[in-house]
Order: structure tokens, then C-alpha cells, then sequence
């Protein structure tokens, strides 16, 4: 194989021209090997079963695996992966999703694990146990210059804001290169996520007109990024790849909206010295961007200098993650060119000093060319994109599963029957099962009805209607509003159990919805 890399490069490439020639060919990616694995995977994909059939029994495809038999270490396998685990795990690898929608959706486990240990632990002897815990005061600073305050608030008000900060980095992302970079491509799902806000508020505000329960009318408002594409996720490559960017795209939008629905309606008073402290800083973290400082640490410094002082002015510290995620720099301090010419330097240094039997340890020409490609590395990458790939994995394996574990514990065992009889329990229930679905479905229609955005090519209005299901999952979303309206009061119980119901409701019927509607076109449809 190594003496005939050009002759099998050349293969593919003739194999994925003559596959995008045949009727109903839907696309091609050629997955090389990674690590120690020698195994290269083509993927083709085509809209239906009886066309990858024909492919399958065409005479080019044969002509194509015997060439390719005589040129290879094993003889070539192909298979049909649709509706297989390797479906699945194939779709995130060759979609163009980014790798926080990768990281979000592999780190669901973890968060079902959270949420699973919380509701155990609530729900047995161990509950007051686990409410002293998450109770118990931690002092993170000096003397006066501390802060005070239960691990829950820590985890609420100051990891939670890494997740806003991952989820501001998403949306600039978007904007910049993404599925946000037009104003035609942005209107659909800006608008699914406007009527995902407003209709869900709505429904629950007339439920709960007039009673105690009022204030709580931004919990259901919220989606759950990580469960909607975890659901969707398991559909494979039969997901319209446009589909896949409009759940995307509107459950990012809906994270950021209710983000300013926490800032400016659950923000009892404001301390201005500290607002204005806080301004300061990010007109300072602009500044920066501005004039080019491209090393990550003054980002970061200045960046927990803003929490800081939004925490102490009193609006809630996760609109910091946000603010700061905006004025991180997304350009590199080398081109690619440039990166592609030193590389190349420090490489052909780093051979020619290559010497038998003798350490990199005792080297210094390889150790200057090692650290020469690490300084490259460093400056050709943006900060945008170095803290996505650093904090995210955090975020999604640690910082949400935490959340979860802190804040599910819904006691189902006493205090049940008052929940289900509360209309706060019911209100967040029908604004998640009945209002998500109406109004995210509504308002995209009706931005294409006007013309302001248009629907995408191969997605459906039903797909839309299942991923709209899919957004009435509020989960991590509806319980951090919950505990901002209604603190540790009884309604606080309710609203959790209501959160629980119609996420669990709305997670089952978007599933059922989706699987019907992906199998449309025709019984022998999509992928193989």
C-alpha cells in the first residue's frame, strides 16, 4: 500500500467522481485513517435504497472494487450502515456540523447520568444528605475580598457561565463562517427560535394568570442543545444534512434569548458601580481584540475580571460568557500560506538533523524545529477556536453533567400529588408539549410565507414540525430559569416536575414524529 498511495488516491478520487454521476447520489467522504488505524471508509450516500442498489450492481462499482482489491493490504468490504450504531456515529463524523455539536452530543450520557444520580438521590434516604451537600458554603477568594456562597450557586452561577461563554463562541462562529453569515440563512432560524420563545411564554402566562406561579414564564422558553441533537442524532445520515443546521442553529439562538431574558427580567437589583466596572472591561477585551493581542491568557484574565463584576452588580454572572465570548478574537496571527511555509522549514530542519541512535533529548536543531511548530500551531490558530476546543470537551463531560446532578434532584416520592395538581406544574407542561412546537413550526412558516427566509433544499415542513417537537425539551435550560423565578420555594418543585414531564413528553413524541417522517420519501429510503 505505501509504494501505491498515488495510484489508490487516484482510485478514490475516480470511484467518487463516477459515484456523483449515478441517479440519486446524495454525496461522498472519503474518512482516512486516524492513529493507529490502517483503514480507509468511503461513504457514499444516496436518497434512496434502490438507487444505492443499482450502484451496488452496477459494472463501474465493480470495475472500481477490483481495482481497488489489486492495490490494497485486504480485500475491500462494502455494507449497507443504514439505521446501524455505525449509521449514527458516521453521521456526525461526515456531516458539516461543528465539533461542538459533536462534544455536545457524545456528552449526553454523562448528563443523563447526572440527571439520573440527582432524582436517585432526592428520592431516597440520602436526599437530605444530598441537599446539605449542594447547600454547603464554599469561600473562593481572601477575608473581604471573597466570595461566599453553596456549591449549587457555584455551579449555577459560575460554571454555567463557561457553558454560555462555549454557547456565545458557537453563535459568533455562525455568524462569521456558519449558517448566520446571511441574512437569508439566519431569518429561519431566528425566527423558529423567536416564536420557540414567545409562544411557549405565552401559553404558560395564561395558565398561570393571576396566581403565584406568574413570574416563572421564561422557564419553558429555553431548549436543551444537547438532548434535541442527541435524539436527532440517532436517526444517522437519514437526517437532511439542512435539518441537522436548522436544529442547530435555532436551539443556539434560543440559548442566547434566554440568556437576555435572565438578564433583564430575573435581575432583582442592580449595584451600578459594578455594572459600569464590567463595561469597562469589555470595552477593554474589545480594545485588545482591536489592536491585535492574539495570546489567550489576556482574554481570560480580563474575561473573569468581567464575571466578577456582573456577579456583583447582580445580574446574573452567565451573561458575562456571552459578552466575553463576543470580543475573543476570531482571526490568526499567521496566515495559512505563512504557516504552510515556515512548517515546511521547521520540518526539513527537524530532518536533516535526524542522526541514528541519537536523542531529540541531545538535539537542539530538532528541539528548536519542535518548538517552532508548536509557536506556528499557536499563531495560526485563532483564540476563538483554541477555547472552543479547550473548554468545550469541559463543558459537555463535566460542567453540564454537574449542573444536572446539582439541580435535578426532583423528589417524585412525597410531595407528587401537590405538583401535579399545580398550575405551574401544568403550565410548563403545555408551554413545552403545545407552545414549543406551535411556535417554532408557526414563525419559520411564516417567515417563508413573507419572504423572509426560505425553507431549505430536501427538508420538509413535517421534518421541521419534528424537530420543532424536539425543541419543547427544555431540561438544562428550563431548570437554570427555574431556579432564577422561584429560588427554593415550593413553586421551585412544581416547575421541576413540570420540566421533568413535558421534556421526557416532548423528547418521546419528537422521536416518534421524526422517525415517521425521515422514512417518507419512500419505505427503501436514504442513505447506505
Amino acid at each position: 500500500m505505501p509504494d501505491r498511495a498515488k495510484e489508490f488516491e487516484d482510485l478514490l478520487q475516480g470511484m467518487t467522481y463516477a459515484a456523483a454521476g449515478f441517479p440519486g447520489f446524495a454525496g461522498v467522504r472519503v474518512l482516512r485513517p486516524i492513529g493507529g488505524d490502517t483503514h480507509f471508509r468511503v461513504v457514499v450516500r444516496f436518497n434512496r435504497a434502490s438507487n444505492l442498489a443499482a450502484w451496488r450492481e452496477s459494472e463501474i462499482y465493480a470495475e472500481y472494487t477490483e481495482r481497488l482489491a489489486r492495490v490494497v493490504q485486504s480485500v475491500p468490504r462494502a455494507a449497507d450502515i443504514t439505521g446501524t450504531q455505525l449509521d449514527r456515529r458516521l453521521a456526525l463524523a461526515i456531516l458539516p456540523i461543528s465539533g461542538f455539536v459533536r462534544t455536545t452530543v457524545s456528552g449526553i450520557g454523562l448528563l443523563l447520568l447526572g440527571a439520573g444520580l440527582a432524582l436517585i438521590f432526592a428520592n431516597t434516604p440520602l436526599s437530605d444528605t444530598y441537599e446539605r451537600f449542594w447547600e454547603t458554603s464554599a469561600t473562593i477568594g481572601i477575608g473581604r475580598f471573597g466570595i461566599t456562597e453553596s456549591l449549587r450557586h457555584w455551579v449555577n452561577d459560575g460554571l454555567m457561565a463557561l457553558f454560555f461563554f462555549i454557547v456565545g463562541l458557537e453563535i459568533k462562529r455562525e455568524v462569521l463562517v456558519g449558517e448566520l453569515r446571511t441574512v437569508e440563512q439566519a431569518a429561519l432560524p431566528i425566527a423558529a427560535a423567536i416564536g420557540g420563545g414567545l409562544i411557549p411564554a405565552l401559553v404558560y402566562s395564561v395558565i398561570n394568570l393571576g396566581g403565584g406561579g406568574a413570574h416563572g414564564w421564561g422557564i419553558p422558553m429555553g431548549t436543551d442543545t444537547a438532548f434535541s441533537l442527541g435524539i436527532i442524532s440517532l436517526f444517522g445520515t437519514a437526517v437532511p444534512v439542512r435539518l441537522w443546521v436548522f436544529l442547530t442553529a435555532f436551539a443556539i439562538v434560543d440559548d442566547i434569548l434566554a440568556v437576555l431574558v435572565i438578564a433583564v427580567f430575573y435581575t432583582d437589583a442592580i449595584e451600578w458601580f459594578a455594572l459600569v466596572v464590567a463595561v469597562a472591561l469589555v470595552a477593554a477585551l474589545a480594545f485588545a481584540n482591536l489592536a491585535g493581542f492574539h495570546r489567550w491568557p489576556v482574554y481570560a484574565v480580563l474575561g473573569l475580571g468581567v464575571w466578577l463584576a456582573v456577579f456583583e452588580s447582580g445580574i446574573h454572572g452567565t451573561l458575562a460568557g456571552v459578552l466575553v465570548a463576543m470580543t475573543i478574537p476570531a482571526r490568526s496571527w499567521i496566515n495559512a500560506s505563512e504557516f504552510l511555509r515556515r512548517g515546511r522549514e521547521a520540518i526539513d530542519d527537524f530532518e536533516s538533523s535526524c542522526e541514528p541512535g541519537v536523542s531529540i533529548l541531545s538535539n537542539e536543531t530538532q528541539q528548536r524545529a519542535v518548538q517552532e511548530l508548536e509557536e506556528l500551531s499557536e499563531a495560526v490558530e485563532t483564540p476563538m477556536s483554541h477555547f472552543q476546543h479547550q473548554l468545550n470537551p469541559w463543558v459537555s463531560y463535566a460542567v453540564l453533567p454537574l449542573f444536572a446532578f446539582a439541580n435535578a434532584g426532583i423528589v417524585l416520592v412525597d410531595g407528587l400529588g401537590d405538583a401535579l395538581s399545580s398550575r405551574v406544574t401544568w403550565g410548563i407542561v403545555a408551554a413545552l408539549i403545545v407552545g414549543k412546537p406551535i411556535g417554532i413550526s408557526l414563525f419559520s412558516w411564516l417567515s417563508v410565507r413573507v419572504g423572509m427566509a426560505a425553507l431549505p433544499a430536501s427538508v420538509t415542513w413535517r421534518q421541521i414540525a419534528g424537530v420543532a417537537c424536539l425543541g419543547g425539551i427544555g431540561f438544562t435550560m428550563s431548570l437554570f430559569i427555574s431556579e432564577l423565578a422561584f429560588g427554593a420555594s415550593e413553586l421551585a418543585h412544581d416547575s421541576r416536575v413540570g420540566i421533568l414531564i413535558g421534556s421526557v413528553i416532548a423528547g418521546v413524541v419528537g422521536y416518534v414524529v421524526l422517525r415517521h417522517v425521515l422514512a417518507e420519501p419512500a419505505a427503501d429510503s436514504e442513505p447506505g
